[in-house]
């Protein structure tokens, strides 16, 4: 049995990022188990949930109106605190939460079970919960119930994960690029800030097929995505949206910052021996078209939408070049 991490916060927050679960769209097999817990269990309020630095979010709930709300509101919170279950049969008596606004007002929190949701490595990232209004206690049996439940969660969520990579380049596939995408764009546009998108392309990417077969294809494909991955923050969204083509999105981005990052991806792809193992190395260029959020109604579809016309562009005028939605 592993050691459960309880006193590394920044590590418990890494290990809740790299598994790009929070802020994700509805998904059936957590709304599954929260709609199974609150049967087996007999009680009104169920809930995955997800503690970010100052968040309580919910992935999946039942009969819980709010989405997310406050950590320091959270019982989940301490329930990450620690390694076993939180049991709470009256918190009406309880000297934490008697005075709690969940408690005195709705949704009116009398019993709540929690276990938490701990990762392979360690780092409880949220909670599995059940919560009723009237006293109740819990057996072992209930306990060992939560608790399988819960592991369940974590496996489906670390095999998301890994099904979430291209095989080829190690990225992020299309679908899992584009659910990160659009809770990124979600939280960029809860607090204004900027945020940029770039798609890339390799140029004539066919005549390389052509001469020298798919397998050096393979290799420039690959060779793209390392340069990128080491050029760009671990904040940055990084995706091979098929083929030859990848999408990039910069958080905190600039359209100038977005434009100084493009270019040296841009100059430094075109200046890489690509060694296809046909004898000497060859060069690749790429082109990319490059956008930035249009305010808080702008969608990840829409923006992608410019990024490709500016690509386009990009081809029109002669490849190797980066260009902006707004040129």
């Amino acid at each position: 049995m592993f050691e459960v991490k309880l006193d590394d916060e920044e590590g418990r927050i890494r290990a809740l990022e790299r598994l790009e679960i929070l802020d994700t769209d509805e998904d059936s097999a957590f709304e599954n188990v929260a709609t199974l817990v609150r049967q087996v269990f007999r009680m009104p309020m169920s809930g995955v949930s997800l503690i970010d630095r100052r968040r309580h979010w919910f992935k999946a709930r039942r009969g819980i109106g709010e989405q997310e709300f406050a950590r320091e509101l959270s019982f989940c919170s301490r329930t990450i605190d620690q390694s076993s279950a939180l049991l709470i049969s009256d918190a009406r008596t309880d000297s934490l939460y008697a005075d709690h606004p969940f408690v005195v007002g709705e949704p009116n929190i009398v019993s709540y079970a929690g276990v938490p949701l701990t990762t392979p490595d360690g780092y409880n990232i949220g909670s599995l919960c059940v919560m009723g209004t009237s006293p109740r206690d819990f057996t072992p049996d209930e306990v060992d119930i939560l608790s399988s439940f819960a592991r369940i969660l974590i496996d489906s969520i670390e095999l998301r994960q890994t099904a979430s990579s291209d095989v080829l380049t190690g990225t992020m596939n299309r679908r899992a690029w584009m659910m990160r995408a659009k809770s990124e764009l979600r939280r960029a546009a809860r607090y204004g800030h900027p945020a940029s998108l770039a798609i890339l392309d390799i140029d004539k990417f066919k005549s390389v097929n052509d001469a020298w077969g798919h397998p050096a294809g393979d290799i420039v494909i690959a060779a793209l995505a390392n340069l990128t991955m080491d050029m760009v923050r671990d904040s940055d969204l990084f995706g091979r949206l098929g083929g030859e083509e990848f999408a990039l999105l910069m958080p905190e981005t600039s359209q100038e910052q977005a434009a100084i990052l493009a270019e040296r991806l841009r100059s430094s792809f075109e200046h890489l021996p690509l060694d296809i193992k046909k004898g000497a190395p060859i060069a690749c260029t790429v082109s990319i078209g490059v956008t930035t959020v249009g305010g808080e109604d702008d969608t990840l579809e829409e923006m992608l939408e410019r990024a490709d016309q500016a690509l386009y562009r990009a081809k029109r005028d002669g490849r190797n070049r980066v260009v902006f939605s707004d040129e």
